[in-house]
């Protein structure tokens, strides 16, 4: 067993207010969107006409989930004149990523031996 994986062993005692903190902050990266403006913000700072076109998804959607995102505190934003920049406020978000990533790696790779093709 590695470091990490005593690192993410460690149990916390967590009230009801608490839990409830966490799974609004879990709720806000369960929609495939958000995660998408996440990853094209890791490029760097972008504005929403920006992410309008890299994502192909209409400006008030987008609008509306980087709204949820600067709530949760994973972009921030900055205005320039007309125009309102995001940017990542949080990078530890990409290292859940990354947890979530390889444990789905792992549990794919175990089903495809279980079910070769």
């Amino acid at each position: 067993m590695s470091s990490n994986d005593n690192e993410i062993k460690v149990k916390r005692t967590l009230s009801d207010e608490a839990l409830e903190l966490v799974a609004r902050r879990f709720g806000v990266l369960s929609e495939p969107m958000r995660l998408r403006l996440l990853h094209h913000l890791l490029d760097g700072e972008k504005n929403v006409t920006a992410l309008v076109e890299a994502t192909g998804a209409g400006q008030a959607n987008i609008s509306r989930h980087l709204q949820n995102l600067a709530q949760a505190g994973f972009v921030s934003r900055r205005r320039d004149g007309l125009q309102v920049y995001y940017s990542i406020a949080d990078e530890e978000v990409f290292k859940l990523c990354d947890i979530v990533c390889g444990s789905l790696e792992k549990q794919l790779s175990a089903q495809s031996k279980v079910f070769p093709r």
